[in-house]
C-alpha cells in the first residue's frame, strides 16, 4: 500500500478538470485508489515518462485523461509515496 501525496498542483488541476468534464470524477477518483493500492495495474496502463518528464509515470483514467504521478520507495514499505503531481487531458499534461 501506498501513501498518496497531492500537490498543490495537482489539486488546481483536479479541480478545472473536473469542472470541465465531472462525468469523470467518480472514475478519476476511483484511479487515485487503485493507485495507493497497487500503482503498476494492468487496469490503469501506469507507464514511465521520458524526456523532461522522464522521473515521472503515467496512468490514464479515461480515454483523454492522464495522471502524472511519482512513486518514492522509502526505507519501510509502509512508508512508501505515490505523490500526484498533474492530472489532465494529454495534450494539457505532455
Amino acid at each position: 500500500m501506498f501513501n498518496v501525496v497531492i500537490s498543490e498542483r495537482f489539486k488546481r488541476s483536479y479541480k478545472k478538470f473536473v469542472k470541465s468534464y465531472p462525468h469523470l470524477q467518480e472514475k478519476i477518483d476511483s484511479i487515485i485508489i487503485e493507485l495507493s493500492k497497487e500503482p503498476f495495474s494492468q487496469i490503469i496502463s501506469t507507464h514511465k515518462l521520458s524526456g523532461d518528464l522522464f522521473e515521472l509515470y503515467a496512468c490514464k483514467c479515461g480515454y483523454d485523461c492522464r495522471i502524472i504521478f511519482s512513486i518514492e520507495k522509502m526505507d519501510e514499505p509502509q512508508d512508501n509515496i505515490i505523490l500526484l503531481v498533474d492530472i489532465g487531458t494529454h495534450d494539457d499534461v505532455y
